[in-house]
């Protein structure tokens, strides 16, 4: 045996136990080289913007995919995302590749934590074996396939002989048929979809992008069905069901075949099948006002047919399974002791038990996916690796610990050592000091943010790190203390018998004036407790983290509304009108349409991105940049960072008030590296959502309410938010935080914790007062782990006004 394991360990093949990058250079990286072990846990450091992400997901992680979609035919790579090589000169030692991001689920409305995480489908099988009655297959038992039936002649070739013969099906599916599995029902305010008064001609229409001069008007002028000219409040019975409820017809306009549909049926495909919060704002502002939801009568909220609920397995239906608490569910799944069935159950079990072992055990199959939070999607992405018996895989995880309470990293860091101690290379990129702590090696970039960053700083143990002398090795053990004074609430918000979601019936106080963070374990009812009852009064500002909706045209300027006093800044000064100052308007260069590249779609190669000849990637026609303000251009002013920009329109030639307002606010919530006119397609998890709160501030309203604003930050930049949040408060504010970090609550006037647990184990308060009495009482988890942070138990701080 030592002869064996000693002639093995010469293998040619035992070399290749680094991942060398050689030359990176995606997004603001400046040619780096690193070697990375493997089968060890890596964890990746640096400020927001450095160039973690371009480094582990832009760089290792994309070229992997790639490497594996190019060894499936050209045929299924046809059906794949294209991806191109990351700009890098070598990359050596790579392994297959699994990312778990914090991107969201999406928000396909018929998507549910069961669905996503195929416990429905083990479920549905289930149900159709055991179930009784016995109503069908499992898709008898899916709220997304509905029941059909039909009958009908069809033509048999036999040989030389061809006959007719009668034939039948039916399939039995799931589906609630009068709210078609959606779990709700919609009723429209037919105000709200025109003007009675008017005429189609005079612009009756009052739904967006409804109107009369493009093909909807061509439609409705060509149908026939009723006069454009006559007010809809004088139309006939008919005339009216034919303008909202008519099916679609077929109808010829001037020589071109058209298909006509009534405005109900036409707003329900188009826009109902969406998710609200996937909606362009004004879209959704109008649903918000024409459309009501109602739980569906019928099905109760719960998707399925009444065939489908009646089949139950020791009295319990798949709808009360899914309504279940999957810690609960699990506990019944095992009390089913069933032979014929028991590699399903063994399957579903395990499943089930790897929600609870990752922290999600509070969560119901049925929550809509597009309600869980950035971490709670990455840790439901997790459950399908848990337990895999795939070795030498390299696992890519995007701080795994967001959304998590101090309590549960402990739990988070036992997984990701489990995968690496089964032979896995574990790349974690990560802030949380406690995480980073669990490394094997560390990689630190830096030193600053975007331009500024984008190089290996350090490179080593996690022991070395402290030593370097960098920004993140400077701050792994700053530790926030108390305030020595609290500030006093100026009034308190009442909130009484809150029940959203797992919260009793919660009766709370919480102080207006004041820094106020609310914290407890992931799942106790902070966020609904918060965005149920707080989040829809009038005058609350709600800044949550939602993801940004852009394409590659959209970037800080547009986002955030600064480009529009620019653009009349140009038009004044040159006397032209602002359009011309627009990439996406009339200013558009006409090669390559404001986009500064262009564009080759190679089928399935990767599409070919050439910058444009014409503008050279400036994306404006050449006419336009004739045309200055203070001396620049406008492509000039967009290849500005903040800080240079907030200079320029602050004084001078081209001193503009209301574009360095906005400004301002961007370089106060700590952007101020940022090009004003890149993609927001290039931005970090954490850029992007300080792009949110600084567009925000400037809203009207009294009381701010911010989830989990260090997500993605550095431990340096925590710091700055914490100012930041002085500021809005000193300036007669109410701030409301969901927050875990400790640093936050330390911070904090005033603390709401909720627990004990999460679920049904959760949804009480639990403490509410200063940091100090909770550091003091150690009364529950939060208290516990912040008297550990602040190292003692400090003197109570006065209270000032």
């Amino acid at each position: 045996m030592s002869k064996a394991r000693s002639a093995a360990a010469g293998h040619a093949a035992d070399v290749h136990d680094l991942i060398r990058v050689h030359g990176a250079r995606v997004n603001n990286l400046k040619d780096v080289n690193i070697e990375i072990p493997k089968r060890r846990l890596t964890v990746f450091t640096g400020v927001s913007g450095s160039g973690k992400s371009s480094l582990v997901f832009g760089t290792i992680a994309a070229e992997s995919q790639r490497l594996i979609n190019e060894t499936y035919s050209a045929f299924l790579q046809g059906f794949m995302p294209s991806l191109a090589r990351p700009e890098v000169d070598l990359l050596e030692g790579l392994t297959t590749a699994i990312i778990v991001d914090q991107e969201r689920m999406g928000s396909n409305p018929r998507s549910t934590v069961g669905t996503a995480t195929d416990a429905n489908a083990m479920l549905r099988i289930l149900f159709s074996r055991l179930g009784k009655p016995h109503i069908g297959s499992p898709q008898a038992f899916s709220f997304n396939v509905a029941s059909v039936s039909g009958a009908g002649a069809v033509t048999v070739e036999r040989g030389a002989a061809t006959t007719k013969e009668r034939r039948s099906f039916s399939i039995t599916g799931g589906m609630c048929p009068r709210c078609e599995g959606m779990g709700s029902t919609n009723d429209f305010d037919l105000t709200a979809l025109y003007d009675e008064t008017k005429s189609l001609n005079e612009g009756a229409l009052t739904i967006p992008g409804y109107s009369m001069d493009g093909w909807f008007g061509r439609i409705f002028r060509g149908s026939g069905f009723f006069n454009p000219d006559k007010p809809i409040g004088k139309y006939t019975k008919k005339e009216l069901h034919d303008l909202l409820y008519k099916e679609p017809t077929k109808i010829k306009i001037e020589g071109i075949n058209l298909t006509y549909e009534g405005l109900i049926p036409k707003i329900q495909k188009s826009m109902l099948a969406k998710d609200v919060d996937a909606m362009q704002p004004h879209i959704r502002a109008f649903v918000e006002r024409a459309i009501t939801f109602t739980v569906c009568p019928d099905c109760e909220g719960t998707r399925l047919s009444a065939a489908a609920r009646s089949s139950k397995i020791k009295g319990i239906n798949i709808a009360d399974a899914c309504a279940m608490q999957i810690s609960d569910l699990a506990d019944w799944v095992r009390g089913l002791n069933e032979p014929s069935v028991a590699p399903l159950l063994t399957g579903l079990q395990h499943l089930l038990d790897s929600f609870s072992e990752i922290g999600l055990g509070y969560l119901s199959l049925e929550r809509s996916s597009g309600t869980l939070s950035g971490g709670e999607a990455q840790r439901t992405k997790m459950i399908r690796h848990l337990g895999s018996a795939l070795t030498d895989v390299t696992y890519v995880f995007d701080e795994p610990t967001i959304g998590l309470h101090p309590h549960d990293i402990q739990r988070m860091n036992g997984l990701l050592l489990r995968l690496r101690d089964k032979g896995n290379t574990v790349l974690v990129v990560e802030h949380k000091p406690e995480a980073i702590a669990i490394g094997d090696h560390v990689v630190d970039l830096g030193p600053r943010a975007g331009s500024a960053g984008g190089q290996v700083v350090y490179e080593g143990t996690v022991e070395g790190l402290r030593a370097s002398g960098t920004l993140t090795g400077r701050h792994l053990d700053d530790r926030a203390s108390l305030k020595e004074t609290v500030r006093e609430a100026s009034e308190v918000l009442q909130v009484r018998g809150a029940d959203t979601n797992n919260l009793r019936k919660v009766n709370v106080d919480i102080p207006l004036g004041v820094l106020v963070v609310v914290t407890g374990v992931a799942g106790s009812g902070k966020s609904s407790l918060i965005h149920g009852s707080v989040s829809p009064l009038d005058e609350v500002v709600t800044i949550d983290q939602g993801a940004i909706r852009g394409s590659r045209r959209s970037n800080p300027a547009t986002y955030t509304g600064l480009l529009d006093p620019i653009r009349k800044a140009f038009a004044k000064a040159n006397g032209v009108k602002p359009a011309l100052f627009s990439a996406n308007s009339e200013g558009a260069c006409p090669t390559c349409n404001g986009a500064g590249v262009i564009y080759t779609d190679l089928s399935v190669m990767a599409t070919m991105e050439t910058i444009c000849e014409e503008c050279e990637g400036k994306r404006f026609d050449a006419s336009v940049l004739d045309y200055h303000l203070g001396g620049r251009d406008i492509s000039e002013v967009l290849a500005m960072s903040v800080t240079e920009a907030e200079e320029f329109f602050g004084a001078g030639d081209a001193r503009t008030p209301a574009a360095h307002t906005i400004l301002s606010r961007l370089a106060d919530v700590g952007l101020g590296y940022l090009t004003i006119g890149q993609p927001l397609t290039t931005l970090s998890g954490g850029e992007r959502q300080r792009l949110k709160l600084a567009t925000h501030m400037g809203e009207k309203g009294g009381v701010y309410v911010l989830d989990e604003p260090t997500t993605g930050l550095h431990l340096a930049d925590v710091e700055q938010l914490l100012g930041l949040l002085d500021r809005l408060v000193d300036s007669g504010k109410s701030v409301i935080v969901i927050e875990h970090h400790q640093a936050v609550m330390a911070h904090a006037d005033w603390i709401i914790d909720l627990g004990p647990g999460a679920g049904h184990d959760g949804g009480k308060v639990v403490f509410q007062g200063t940091p100090a009495d909770l550091v003091a009482a150690r009364s529950t988890l939060t208290g516990e782990h912040l008297a550990d942070y602040v190292g003692a138990k400090p003197k109570r701080p006065t209270r000032k006004s």
